[in-house]
């Protein structure tokens, strides 16, 4: 009798890795190819005299308005070009980020087959920390002065920022940037719309990045994940008692949604919760959505929150 049960148990098993490989092999087999410029190498690497045969190159990284000597002196400058050292220092070797960025770019081919395959563009920029990776149609743009590890001595930054400077945050930035061109926009600026909206956008991590770990799709430590789940039937229910989900008050939205160090429910466990706790509830609730309704994803993009949260039989993890 026991063996027959870890007989079903092995098949069960195999053929929910099956399932689950049948998806992997199909993105595995499709057809890409990925164009990488690292415009932060041959920036600095360029000549002051062939400057302007790289304002013809890529004009998009040298707007108008600007002398010639903005550029030669940052290509110049020594703190400019320290960074770049630290930068070249950690992605002299650019193959690991490009086979991670090919996974993504399949993925992305699966699930939304009309999307055009971009050209990838790493730059050095303003240490600009909320727009890390811009994803623009036919161009993404990834700065990767942000990506040098949390503890690098250049940055200044608040701890909760300086976390999700790392490597494996180029993926999921890129996603979140992608996710705003396919994402419909809240109807309105409740709470509920809110935490809807980026709940469907870490579902699009849980398909795009089907390797990541929930901690590196929200941004959080693998620690601030198990607070989350300890708490989460607290904190709905703290939402539910204080009427919040269908309230317009835009002060929810900073306490709740936007990043910061930690979320405010102006008690006790402030000092212990992370910060946007509502995006993460929004993104179980995306889950329960998809989980109990045969949706595909396109149409999930497009459904608004107030169906979404009704059909999604959401119940809190006690």
């Amino acid at each position: 009798m026991k063996i027959h049960l870890l007989s079903i148990a092995f098949c069960l098993v195999f053929l929910s890795c099956d399932k689950k490989s049948k998806t992997e092999k199909a993105v595995d087999a499709i057809p890409l190819e990925l164009k990488i410029e690292r415009f932060d190498k041959i920036f600095f690497e360029t000549p002051s005299k062939d400057l302007g045969n790289l304002k013809k190159e890529y004009p998009y990284f040298f707007p108008q308005g600007n002398d010639d000597s903005v550029w030669l002196n940052k290509m110049q400058d020594p703190l400019w070009r320290e960074l770049y050292t630290e930068v070249e220092k950690k992605y002299s070797n650019f193959e690991p980020v490009k086979v991670e960025l090919e996974e993504l770019f399949k993925h992305i081919k699966y699930y939304f087959p009309n999307t055009k395959t971009p050209k990838v563009v790493t730059i050095i920029s303003e240490m600009d920390y909320n727009n890390k990776a811009i994803y623009a149609d036919s161009l993404v743009i990834v700065s990767l002065e942000l990506y040098l590890g949390k503890e690098h001595k250049f940055y200044q930054f608040p701890n909760y920022i300086k976390q999700n400077l790392e490597q494996s945050q180029i993926m999921p930035d890129i996603v979140s940037s992608f996710s705003a061109r396919k994402i419909a926009p809240a109807s309105d600026k409740n709470l509920l719309n809110q935490m809807v909206y980026f709940g469907k956008q870490l579902y699009l991590k849980d398909l795009l990045l089907p390797n990541y770990s929930d901690a590196d799709k929200m941004g959080y430590t693998p620690e601030q994940i198990k607070w989350c789940q300890e708490n989460e039937s607290y904190m709905w229910r703290y939402f539910i008692e204080k009427e919040m989900l269908y309230s317009d008050d835009q002060k929810l939205l900073p306490r709740f949604i936007s990043p910061a160090p930690f979320s405010k429910f102006y008690l006790e466990i402030d000092n212990e919760s992370p910060g946007r706790v509502g995006a993460w509830i929004g993104w179980q609730i995306v889950r329960s959505y998809m989980k109990n309704n045969e949706v595909p994803i396109t149409e999930l993009l497009k459904t608004d929150a107030k169906e979404i949260f009704e059909k999604s039989k959401y119940k809190p993890k006690k």
